[in-house]
């Protein structure tokens, strides 16, 4: 929760750093991206570094660097000091990320458990990226802009005291030496591309966000060639041509596409349209976690009985149906379809997340969960930031058509908030015709960004329906440990000696294939 907080913590608290720092424009971007970008690029490889020395002890390491972290943001004196502070707190946050999850896999053997756990870490991650402009509000309102971070200090200190006496010492079981060539191609490929894409969705296509996505991927290019041909990977390419992994990557992108591309429409339409102050836009924002509460174990129920691609075919399509919703928002319209859409959107999204990551986890073999936790969560960064590129794109696009002939200057016609801008400088009668055509316009762009968000989720659920139907997800063996010290001394980590060998499916999941080389994929199918 604390890591998905620190996404958002900083919306409310922009102005009051801008005051006490004095940033420039540029600074102030990087003060807000810098967070996640760090995050995102140090996923594979902090998963991967969890799978040699330890999760526990990387994810103490983690939380002990997220704190100290926390402390140098909240007392920073420059925007500089800022910026560095927020990108120590990202290599903080990518440590404790994939070690949680790919903690919950190795502790949790059975399926019921391990798919209540994933629940809960499911709903608690997405509710955290709610709560944090929320707490940074309250915070801000009371106290100065470094209380937070502070509020990070405590949690992990918790974090600190607890694990070691409720979390069992994970071995690490990832053998040979790091690939730190592997690590560098790594962050050039996600580092460049997440850059390239958030800088279309903030600016527009243009030559050097553009130039930074052809560079990633050919970095990423290098990178696969490079984990086909190293002796001690970092990836295991092998799970990516898993059905049940592959294909929840694949699922995972485009729910995150949906529910982060659409999310900065809801918070304009309740701010810039119904007029609300940001912190009571926050609150009700929250509204459809109570929803997803109830979705999410619903869905875990019936995953327990029917085929789980039918469960994430009808997330999706209940998403598709909130969307549908919601291309009925007007300048006009009440609260509460906002509201019933997004809760109806957000509770089949997430109930889908809740499922891809069980499957996902469920097929990881359990020495190399670090890594798979991390794969699965750079998708999740890398669906967010194309939905908000292409869904942002689509909602400019019909805005600045709208407002062509009404706008009488540039800013009026690029967003809402210029609109509003310029209409406070003109007379009374003339600013509301701009402001209520301004609005106008943008529920047009919202409507047409639900609409291809609703496009998106039919694709998701055609795609789980004909990909992942009947793909097998791999059982936990009550005697394995997965690199967990085994208390009654029995040892053993990874699925006993029989399961190990019993793995004769096809990379696609399907039966009758050539019995292959004992590997870790083959004991994780």
């Amino acid at each position: 929760m604390i890591v998905s907080m620190d996404v958002s913590v900083l919306y409310f608290a922009v102005p009051f750093i801008g005051r006490a720092l004095e940033p420039t424009g540029t600074q102030q971007l990087w003060i807000l991206d810098m967070y996640g970008f760090v995050l995102s690029g140090l996923l594979i490889v902090m998963g991967a570094l969890g799978d040699r020395i330890g999760r526990r002890r990387l994810l103490l390491t983690g939380a002990v660097l997220f704190a100290g972290a926390s402390l140098a943001a909240a007392y920073a004196q420059s925007a500089e000091g800022l910026i560095v502070a927020r990108a120590l707190l990202g290599v903080g946050g990518a440590a404790l990320m994939p070690s949680t999850l790919a903690l919950i896999r190795t502790m949790f053997h059975d399926p019921k458990q391990r798919g209540t756990a994933i629940a809960i870490w499911t709903a608690v991650m997405t509710g955290g990226i709610s709560l944090g402009p929320i707490l940074s509000g309250a915070l801000v309102e009371h106290f100065w802009w470094g209380s937070i971070f502070l509020i990070n200090v405590p949690a992990m200190a918790i974090l600190l005291l607890l694990v070691p006496v409720f979390i069992p010492r994970h071995r690490g079981t990832a053998h040979g030496p790091f690939d730190l060539v592997g690590a560098v191609l790594s962050l050039g490929t996600v580092l460049p591309v997440v850059y390239g894409i958030k800088e279309c969705a903030r600016s527009g296509v243009a030559a050097t966000p553009i130039a930074s996505i052809g560079f990633g991927l050919v970095m990423g290019a290098l990178f696969a060639r490079r984990q086909r041909t190293a002796a001690h990977p970092l990836l295991d390419l092998e799970l990516l041509r898993m059905r049940a992994f592959g294909g929840s990557v694949v699922a995972n992108v485009l729910a995150m596409f949906a529910i982060v591309g659409f999310a900065i429409f809801t918070t304009q339409y309740l701010q810039s349209v119904l007029g609300m102050s940001p912190l009571e836009a926050a609150l009700w924002s929250l509204v459809p976690s109570l929803a997803v509460a109830v979705a999410t174990p619903v869905a875990t129920m019936l995953a327990r009985r029917v085929d789980r691609a039918w469960v994430m075919c009808g997330g999706f399509t209940i998403g598709a149906v909130g969307f549908l919703v919601l291309t009925g928002a007007r300048s006009d319209s009440s609260l509460g379809l906002l509201l019933a859409g997004s809760a109806v959107y957000a509770a089949g999204v997430v109930a889908v997340m809740t499922q891809v990551t069980e499957m996902a986890m469920g097929v990881a073999p359990p020495e190399r969960a670090g890594a798979a936790s991390a794969v699965l969560e750079s998708g999740s960064e890398l669906g967010g930031a194309l939905g908000m590129a292409l869904l942002g794109t689509i909602g400019d696009a019909v805005y600045h058509r709208a407002m062509t002939d009404t706008a009488p200057t540039g800013a009026a016609r690029e967003t809402l908030g210029g609109a509003q801008a310029v209409a406070a400088s003109m007379p009374g009668d003339t600013g509301d015709a701009l402001v209520a055509a301004a609005r106008d316009a943008f529920c047009d762009g919202m409507r047409s960004a639900a609409i291809g968000a609703a496009v998106v989720m039919v694709v998701a659920a055609l795609y789980c329906a004909k990909f992942l139907r009947g793909v097998p997800v791999a059982g936990a063996v009550p005697a394995a440990t997965g690199g967990l010290d085994d208390p009654d001394g029995s040892g053993g980590s990874g699925e006993s000696g029989d399961s190990a060998r019993s793995g004769g499916c096809d990379p696609a999941g399907g039966p009758g294939a050539q019995a292959a080389p004992e590997s870790s994929v083959v004991r994780a199918r």
